[in-house]
Formats: C-alpha cells, sequence, structure tokens
C-alpha cells in the first residue's frame, strides 16, 4: 500500500512539473532557468558557461528605452552633433562639405536641393521624409551624402557636418535614416526597382512571422548574399561541410563574373525576406557599410545572429548583443560559428526569448512614424548649431511631392 501511495504521488509530482513547464512565459526567466535541457547541458563540460555570462551580464545591465515621441535615439543625435558644439556650424564648412553629397536647403518651408543628385532613387528616399518635416523647420541647409561609405575621417582634416546614413567610430559622419526606408536600397532580382518602403515590409513579415510560429521554423541557421566581403567566406565554408545545421551561399552580385567569385560553387538563387523567416537562425552581416537586411530580419521573429560591431545605423546602439541578437566576431572562424549554432540548437527557450526581444524592438520601435521623428528631431536640433543665416542659393531646384 505504501509503494502504492509512493508511485501516485511521484505521477502527480511529474504532471505537475510537466505542466508549468509546458506553459511557461517566454519573458520568464524561470523558464530558462528550470528547463531540463538547459540543466542538463551546463552539466555536460561546460562549454557553454561563457555566453550564460555573457546573457547574465546584459539582462542585468540592460534598460529599456521610452519609444515615445522617438524618445530612444535622442542620445544618439546629441554624440552625432558634439563635435560642432563649441564652434558651431558656419557657412565656410558647409561649402567644404558639399562636394561631399548633395546639399539641401528648407527655405520659407520649402524644400531645395542642388540640381544633381548622384543616386536619384536614394535622394527620392530622402526627400520622401524631408517633405513631411519642412513645413515645420525654420530655414536650414545641410549636406546628406548618398554614398554607401561616410566621408569625414577623424584622421584626415577637420570635422564636416555631412549626414550619411552609416559610420564606424573612425568617422564624424552625422547619421540619419537610410533612403531605403521608402525606396533606394539595393537593386536583385526580387526586388528590381531596389529595397525599400518598409512600411509594406513591416506588414508582410510580421504576417508571415506569425505564419510561421517559432516550434514550426526549420532549426537551421540560413544566409544569402553576395560575396561582398571576406568576412562570409567561413560561414558560406562551414555550410558545405555541415550542411545539416546551416544552409549559407552565396548570389551573385553586379561584379559576379565566374563561379571563382562566389567560392568555385554555381550562385545560388536569391531567396525572398519572407522566405528567410522559415528558419529559426538568420546571420547578418555588413554590406560595403551597413547591412539593408538588417532591421527586416528581426520580424521574421528568428534569432539574428550579427556578424561586427564596426559598422553601424542610428539605431544600432539601442540594440543590444545577448539582448535582442547573438553578437558574432567578424573574424570568427569556422569552429566558434559552429559553437553559436550549437548554442542556440540547444538552448532553445534562450533562442526564443532573445528572437522575441529582437522582434519587438524593431517593431515597436523602429516604425515609420519613428523616421520620420527622427528626422525631425535631428534637424531641428542641427539647425542650433548654426552660425549663419541660410539664404536660397541659385544653383538648387525646388523638390515636390510627387
Amino acid at each position: 500500500m505504501k509503494n502504492y501511495l509512493y508511485i501516485l504521488l511521484l505521477t502527480v509530482l511529474i504532471f505537475y512539473v510537466a505542466s508549468e513547464e509546458e506553459y511557461c512565459s517566454v519573458n520568464s526567466k524561470e523558464c530558462i532557468k528550470n528547463s531540463d535541457d538547459n540543466e542538463r547541458l551546463k552539466d555536460l563540460d561546460n562549454k557553454y558557461e561563457r555566453y550564460y555570462k555573457e546573457i547574465k551580464n546584459a539582462e542585468d545591465n540592460y534598460k529599456e528605452c521610452d519609444a515615445k515621441n522617438c524618445g530612444c535615439y535622442e542620445n544618439v543625435i546629441k554624440q552625432d552633433l558634439r563635435i560642432f558644439k563649441e564652434n558651431g556650424i558656419n557657412e565656410e564648412l558647409i561649402n567644404d562639405s558639399v562636394t561631399r553629397g548633395s546639399l539641401y536647403q528648407i527655405i520659407n518651408k520649402k524644400l531645395y536641393r542642388n540640381k544633381v543628385c548622384m543616386f536619384p532613387s536614394r535622394c527620392a528616399g530622402i526627400e520622401y521624409f524631408l517633405l513631411q518635416i519642412a513645413k515645420n523647420m525654420s530655414d536650414i541647409e545641410f549636406v546628406i551624402n548618398t554614398r554607401d561609405y561616410p566621408q569625414s575621417n577623424k584622421n584626415f582634416g577637420e570635422p564636416l557636418p555631412v549626414f550619411s546614413f552609416s559610420k564606424t567610430s573612425d568617422y564624424y559622419d552625422i547619421m540619419y535614416p537610410a533612403w531605403s526606408f521608402w525606396e533606394g536600397g539595393p537593386a536583385i532580382s526580387l526586388y528590381p526597382r531596389g529595397l525599400g518602403r518598409w512600411d509594406q515590409h513591416r506588414i508582410s513579415l510580421d504576417k508571415i512571422s506569425k505564419t510561421i510560429l517559432w516550434d514550426n521554423k526549420e532549426a537551421k541557421a540560413f544566409f544569402r548574399g553576395s560575396r561582398t566581403s571576406a568576412e562570409r567566406d567561413n560561414l558560406v565554408l562551414l555550410s558545405r561541410k555541415n550542411p545539416e545545421i546551416i544552409d549559407a551561399q552565396y548570389t551573385k552580385n553586379q561584379a559576379w563574373k565566374s563561379d571563382e567569385d562566389t567560392l568555385h560553387q554555381p550562385p545560388a538563387s536569391e531567396v525572398s525576406l519572407e522566405d528567410h523567416c522559415k528558419y529559426k537562425y538568420l546571420f547578418n552581416y555588413r554590406g560595403v557599410a551597413a547591412s539593408f537586411r538588417h532591421k527586416h530580419l528581426f520580424l521574421c521573429n528568428s534569432l539574428v545572429f550579427h556578424v561586427g560591431d564596426e559598422w553601424t545605423e542610428f539605431y544600432y546602439s539601442l540594440m543590444k548583443p545577448w539582448i535582442h541578437y547573438i553578437p558574432v566576431a567578424k573574424d570568427a572562424d569556422q569552429r566558434q560559428l559552429k559553437r553559436l549554432i550549437e548554442f542556440a540548437k540547444d538552448n532553445d527557450s534562450i533562442a526564443k526569448q532573445i528572437a522575441q526581444r529582437g522582434r519587438d524592438f524593431i517593431w515597436k520601435k523602429l516604425r515609420m512614424s519613428d523616421i520620420v521623428c527622427y528626422w525631425r528631431k535631428l534637424l531641428k536640433n542641427y539647425a542650433k548649431h548654426l552660425t549663419y543665416q541660410p539664404i536660397l542659393r541659385d544653383n538648387v531646384i525646388q523638390i515636390k511631392e510627387k
């Protein structure tokens, strides 16, 4: 009789624990802490101990920013303009900067630009936002770089007030939201007019992420892209050795001439952003500068492995490693890459939680309204540094809504 009662109590206890674990919240630290899989893995050889410590340290120090009135990005604007706080921005500095980009003016609530734009679709993507805020701006002029690369290097010459979409810590450039939030992004066969319309991609990616839920995604890492940088080679080579854990292949770009440009294999077909959402783990690499695909990957509600921390856009610094994504060193070898993928596969609850936080940041704090808000705050703060009153120049044309 005693043995029967003991077995009955043990059965009830096991059922209760299993039920508790089945319904634990994605945001519950106890869920991860009490996961049988995690406890079992910790007992193996402590091979993931470093990652657990990184996660705990990140969570202990993370403070979520206030998204109201794009408040998350105020310090980014202040930091970029700090170099001009003491002496301001005079007309000579603007004239010295004109060769580095397109000159824009807002005079009497109307938007103007010098006649020639190096990349018309990129200028159009920028002007979509500038037209929305021009009617609320005082007279102002500024130079916007539409090249991929920033222009004001800290090692050469004085700081120039040039606006660029991306930079490294070696540059003074003032970051602005890239043209591709509206139009002018990279053109591939799937997006022949160039990647753009962030508002539409938000909707389509959110829809597919709710169709392919976490547990239904393929537990494999995924990457498609051209060989813009050799930093991507190790991931592609790892995929050839271990196709069961990763599918990473090179596609063509404009410079492609032969299979040698895709590491001696035929180029793979391009894959839509929506089809990326089939996979649990997505790798993001920089291009010539920051990656245009970066923000899109998070909306798959998949776990993003973000490679390198050198190139940034205006919102990158608010997204934290081990909170919103898994950081990967740009020179990571195949062994290191494999270990990180295995960590995610062996720690599904942790991976799911990081993926969810990354998705929530992009969804809630990188809306189209946040882009307009950022432009408005950026230009209003920039205007405070001008030491002269701009007047309409002779060599400009008015930009009107299409």
